[in-house]
């Protein structure tokens, strides 16, 4: 091992003893994620739903808890995120509400909202009451501004922007051109001011190692990745590489379209920016599916 980076490591995943799995092969773990669809394939989980058997609502919250707990004492000084439960009815203050009680599960927990126009005003009203927040489903650096902006004031630590580069990827977008883009616009490119710093950014939906040395290339202050991608990287020596490394845009389709950078007033009001994105919508039906078909 080339020795531990300085962009923390999460494993995105839902079962702890996967998580266990990748701590002791990298010999450290920073954190975790989780959300509906990962808590939906858990093994425990999984096993009740095959045999026929599901699960009341307050029975599923009583599983997740057990799995971020379980995941917590793995990592007791990193950060577990868990994600609110959010339809496109699903109101500010419901999520706020799921927020509060998830915040009090675990003493490292970092609550997930959607990056919608109801996520982000729950979010603003978690980060004033003290909870540490995601904000999850970002795709593009409009909503990463509307996220900064939401949460001025915020300390750093407390929140969280988790840009999803597969997904775009998926649909022939380059997805780390808008990590490239939020660092930039973050950090004070071409001339602009940089940030406070309050918000940092999570590299997420993460699907090949060429996602994760980018990201710890371009200085991702969080990376999140699958289990089977982290055990590959560390089996590979978790060579860190560096600011030099040349990013090849492209999938098994080909060259995958550019995002380009975006001037944007970060001291705007955050509901002037465009938080509407089809990909976030999608993630938002994916996601409340997945979690409802567990319910009895």
């Amino acid at each position: 091992m080339t020795g531990r980076p300085k962009t923390r490591i999460f494993v995105d995943g839902g079962d702890p003893d996967e998580s266990k799995q990748v701590r002791d092969a990298l010999g450290f773990l920073d954190g975790q994620t989780t959300n509906p669809t990962l808590v939906s394939k858990n093994p425990h989980i999984r096993e009740r739903i095959g045999s026929g058997g599901k699960f009341s609502l307050d029975e599923l919250l009583d599983e997740y808890r057990k799995i971020v707990q379980d995941v917590s004492k793995l990592t007791p000084d990193g950060s577990i995120s868990i994600e609110v439960y959010a339809d496109q009815d699903t109101t500010t203050e419901a999520m706020l509400a799921q927020g509060r009680e998830m915040f009090g599960w675990i003493p490292n927990a970092q609550v997930k909202f959607p990056t919608t126009t109801a996520g982000l005003a729950a979010a603003e009203q978690a980060v004033a009451d003290g909870i540490r927040v995601n904000l999850t489903l970002c795709f593009s650096q409009e909503q990463a501004a509307a996220v900064y902006a939401a949460t001025r004031g915020a300390k750093k630590g407390q929140v969280y922007v988790s840009p999803f580069v597969g997904r775009l990827d998926d649909r022939g977008e380059d997805g780390m051109s808008v990590v490239r883009n939020i660092i930039k616009m973050y950090r004070g490119g071409d001339g602009a001011p940089a940030s406070d710093g309050h918000v940092e950014l999570l590299t997420a939906s993460i699907r090949h190692r060429a996602h994760l040395d980018y990201a710890l290339a371009l200085g991702s202050d969080i990376i999140t990745a699958p289990a089977k991608i982290l055990l590959e990287w560390a089996a590979d020596g978790a060579a860190i590489p560096d600011a030099g490394y040349k990013y090849d845009a492209k999938s098994d389709a080909g060259s995958l379209k550019p995002i380009p950078y975006r001037e944007l007033d970060l001291s705007a009001d955050w509901r002037s920016f465009d938080l509407h994105h089809d990909l976030t919508d999608a993630g938002i039906e994916k996601f409340s599916a997945d979690w409802n078909a567990l319910l009895k």
